[in-house]
């Protein structure tokens, strides 16, 4: 991968001279191809990554298998896409093995989960099947652990 890209991968928020620093080139040429793979749309945005027992909201994450029947001159790729739209959907992958498609699902609580699922994913022509799992705990999220380390009571014992 493009060093420029990894480092912003890391940390987005990294300001453009430490990254030119990094890189050993000129601000302005960092700046230049940030713009650049932005407008290339290799870029397509910037988050930040929250810790699920800290921040406010989206209480539930459901993982979803989703198996489909193929569209005729459209494979995965309409179903998937139309999936996507939904707001509660925050990913959605094409997968190889026992399912068709995972789809991430964010909500308040269980039910507002299960109502998606019953009424608006489920209910999609061309969705065969479902099955659902719940995130219990995350530890790492794109990239960025979640596991606080805890602070050792004891002294150091130098010699």
């Amino acid at each position: 991968m493009d060093p420029l890209l990894t480092l912003l991968r890391n940390n987005a928020r990294v300001p453009i001279e430490d990254l030119a620093k990094e890189l050993n080139c000129e601000a302005a040429d960092v700046r230049d191809k940030i713009a650049q793979l932005e407008a290339d749309g290799v870029i397509l945005g910037y988050q930040a990554v929250l810790d699920p027992l800290v921040a406010p909201g989206h209480a539930v994450t459901a993982c979803i298998e989703v198996k489909v029947t193929p569209e005729r001159g459209g494979g995965f790729d309409r179903l998937a896409q139309r999936i996507a739209k939904f707001a509660e959907v925050q990913g959605c992958y094409l997968m190889s093995g026992g399912y068709d498609l995972l789809v991430v699902v964010e909500g308040d609580t269980l039910q507002e989960v299960a109502t998606f699922i019953s009424e608006k994913l489920s209910t999609i022509k061309g969705v065969v099947s479902t099955a659902t799992r719940f995130r219990l705990k995350a530890y790492k999220e794109n990239g960025v652990s979640l596991v606080k380390e805890a602070k050792s009571r004891r002294l150091v014992v130098s010699p």
